[in-house]
């Protein structure tokens, strides 16, 4: 009969189950500790099925229970054994209790063992230090609660004496088989618990003396009283523990554990597209002030950006790139407009957010769509070149033409020259690249992306004008 926690009343192999156990679980002396556990507190499990196509253990502390088996056994051969009973679905139900777990184990003929590994229990004192050590650290409660061990936990309890993962030598194997050593049973039967491990490390808890309720009772008694300490004057307690909680993990932690960690997965594939944002149009009305079409085109754009930073992740030598500069509200609402094609009444709203009028977001649109803020700044901007500069640039302007090639152009501004005749110009920027504007209802618009050669920008622009493309509509 069990209860809701899992805890069973009566041991499913019968009443002479344990017989020959010389202490009651607790029944140390305080100090030591008895590998042959009581009858006790003790949980079951069913049979679990075929591992097959997966490992025994996914979590840390799953992996360094089979390291405590596979460098005490002797015989590797006969742990291979019992790992193919465990993966083919040899082991029965899994009794867990102080000190033993039991299971039958049926070999490949069919034939049924019953096999026990013996752990040493915890004494009375290790627990006090472990209970004790478990309620200064608040993290340490709420990694048990989730089902978590995680190293620092594990180093704690090894710096109070308390050593909760079983070492070489530890895990004491008994089996009907008669074998002195890890036999293919109790091998089977170890490899069967690290995949109770993973899902539970109670389990493990259980085996060293405690079940997992009377541990939580005892801890919130402990943190009880804590908190009436801390409350008497212990105020500088509590800032020492919070100072404790945000120092991290030491590092001789870190490496210990990472022989026992699994590697790390291989990072997902980047998706082709970014995804769909969530549709507001519904029947329920919106909160006053809240405008559903400005929030569907702010979520699409959430999603274009992340997909667009997680490929620059993904890219090789990202991490030698420098960090994009911070956008400001006027520019982010032009990448607005230019990312999400917002219809006109979300465009008009851009615009006054951009501080244009709703023609001028047009252009500086076409402008972030041929070079984002450098571009934006070639149009919003004119900037003085000092001799030097403008005297590179004339030269090379002079030099970007066969002899009788070279259009007739004008200074037209600070750094801006109009091909005579045409509606076309050339813009220099501070980097010394060049940018073909044309004209178009009066307006200087962008015509094209940058060329280091003006020659090249500008064919770039008369290319254009003779496929009859505007700025905007050569993006869309």
């Amino acid at each position: 009969m069990s209860d809701e926690y899992g805890y069973e009343d009566e041991s499913p192999y019968g009443t002479d189950y344990g017989a020959g156990d010389a202490e009651a679980p607790g029944g140390d002396d305080g100090a030591g500790a008895s590998r042959h556990g009581g009858r006790g507190p003790e949980r079951t499990f069913a049979a679990l099925p075929p591992a097959q196509g997966r490992g025994f253990a996914t979590s840390w502390w799953g992996r360094a229970w089979l390291q405590a088996l596979e460098e005490t056994a002797l015989d590797g051969q006969q742990l291979k054994q019992g790992r193919q009973l465990s993966r083919k679905g040899g082991v029965g139900a899994v009794s867990v209790r102080p000190g033993r777990i039991t299971a039958m184990v049926r070999d490949r003929d069919g034939t049924a063992y019953r096999s026990d590994v013996l752990l040493q229990q915890l004494g009375a004192e290790a627990w006090d230090r472990f209970l004790d050590m478990a309620v200064d650290r608040a993290g340490h409660i709420a990694a048990l609660l989730d089902r978590e061990m995680p190293p620092h936990l594990v180093e704690d309890a090894a710096s109070a004496g308390v050593e909760l993962l079983p070492g070489i030598g530890d895990l004491e194997p008994e089996c009907t088989c008669g074998a002195w050593d890890h036999c293919p049973h109790s091998g089977a039967l170890c490899y069967q618990v690290a995949r109770l491990l993973d899902e539970d490390p109670f389990v493990l808890l259980l085996m060293r003396g405690r079940e997992e309720r009377r541990l939580l009772d005892e801890l919130q008694v402990r943190s009880a009283a804590r908190a009436v300490r801390l409350g008497d004057g212990g105020e500088s307690g509590a800032t020492d523990d919070a100072e404790r909680e945000v120092a991290g993990v030491p590092a001789g932690e870190a490496f210990a554990a990472a022989g026992i960690l699994p590697p790390l997965p291989a990072p997902p594939s980047a998706p082709d597209a970014p995804g769909l944002g969530p549709s507001l149009d519904t029947e329920t009305p919106p909160a006053p002030g809240i405008d559903p079409a400005a929030l569907e085109v702010l979520a699409a754009d959430s999603a274009v950006r992340a997909h667009r930073m997680l490929l620059d992740a993904l890219a090789p030598g990202h991490e030698e790139q420098p960090l994009p500069a911070e956008l400001t509200p006027q520019q982010d609402a032009v990448r607005l407009a230019a990312d999400a094609r917002p219809d006109a009444r979300i465009g008009a709203r851009l615009a006054a957010g951009s501080g244009r009028p709703p023609a001028d977001l047009d252009a500086a649109v076409r402008a972030w769509r041929y070079g984002g803020v450098a571009a934006l700044a070639v149009f919003d901007e004119e900037w003085t070149p000092d001799p030097e500069d403008l005297g590179r640039a004339r030269a090379r302007l002079g030099e970007a033409w066969e002899a009788g090639e070279r259009p007739a152009l004008r200074a037209s501004g600070r750094a801006r020259w109009t091909v005579a005749g045409a509606d076309l110009q050339l813009r220099l920027d501070r980097d010394g690249r060049w940018w073909p504007y044309r004209k178009e209802r009066g307006r200087w618009v962008p015509a094209g992306p940058a060329d280091d050669d003006p020659a090249g920008a500008l064919a770039g622009a008369e290319d254009g004008a003779r496929d009859g493309m505007s700025g905007v509509g050569a993006a869309d």
